[in-house]
């Protein structure tokens, strides 16, 4: 490989011989570097790549404005977890990590102050929170810090925004807002308090992930399911009725009117998760 771009003494963008760019880390790898030189491989202890077309001297540019320790700490706890961490996964949690390390040693009391959002994400993110309290320890552990549980629960939120590909976590905090409220309006309708953690109810979470992506894409399920509205009327009215009121409160969120087969796909998760509460009693 070849240097591009030299960011600062240990961070420089490179490109191999079949033209593909990537940043490289590592103590030294930049020191006294020139474009075109061959890398210090010996330099080397981490490779980042670019993913979903971004700019790859963004990408160093946030790398070098990073610091090592975090950054080494952020990619070795993701690998841990993850075959593919994805870079921009640990440029976001690195950033996150030294700014919380900044917080605690400011003011250990407020840093550790319950997360507006802690009950949701460990109910309707399990699997995400439980990375994160692992990722958390182990972050803990080789940086010998002392950051507080309730950045398990940010971590999660790093992790759920990671697998839809953008850049910031907006998106993904109002998502857990919407969910947490779609999950009120079910429970009211019936009566009932579903189990966040059920089967069905990790179905209806990934379908609602997948729903965010369809409507910021502008591509709404619309498939002329007739028939399964139909059959779901005559089957389950009162699901039909609670779908109604879901859909309801979405457009309002979203500001995007949903299509008669997002409806009546909402209809259909809403009765296996009230079946499934019900068969559990």
């Amino acid at each position: 490989m070849k240097v591009v771009r030299v960011l600062n003494n240990n961070v420089v963008l490179a490109v191999d011989e079949t033209g593909a760019e990537a940043i490289l880390t590592g103590w030294g790898v930049g020191f006294q570097a020139k474009p075109g030189q061959p890398v210090k491989t010996d330099k080397v202890t981490r490779t980042f790549r670019p993913e979903n077309d971004r700019d790859s001297d963004t990408l160093a540019q946030q790398l070098a404005a990073l610091d090592p320790r975090f950054l080494a700490a952020a990619d070795d706890a993701l690998r841990a977890e993850f075959e593919d961490r994805g870079s921009a996964t640990v440029v976001a949690l690195a950033d996150h990590l030294s700014v919380a390390a900044v917080r605690v040693a400011a003011d250990a009391a407020t840093a550790a102050q319950p997360h507006p959002l802690t009950a949701e994400v460990k109910h309707l993110y399990p699997a995400e929170y439980a990375a994160g309290e692992r990722i958390l320890a182990h972050v803990n552990k080789q940086l010998e810090l002392d950051l507080p549980q309730v950045e398990a629960v940010a971590i999660a939120m790093h992790l759920v925004n990671a697998g839809f590909h953008t850049d910031g976590l907006a998106e993904t905090y109002r998502m857990t807002g919407v969910f947490g409220q779609l999950f009120a309006i079910i429970d009211t309708s019936f009566d009932i308090e579903l189990d966040r953690q059920s089967i069905s109810a990790a179905r209806f979470i990934t379908h609602m992930r997948y729903f965010f992506v369809r409507v910021s894409e502008g591509r709404q399920l619309n498939e002329g399911m007739s028939v399964l509205k139909d059959s779901l009327q005559l089957s389950h009215p009162q699901a039909v009725t609670c779908a109604s009121r879901l859909a309801s409160i979405l457009e309002l969120r979203l500001g995007a009117p949903l299509t008669d087969d997002e409806v009546s796909y909402l209809a259909l998760h809403v009765a296996r998760l009230v079946g499934e509460h019900h068969a559990a009693q």
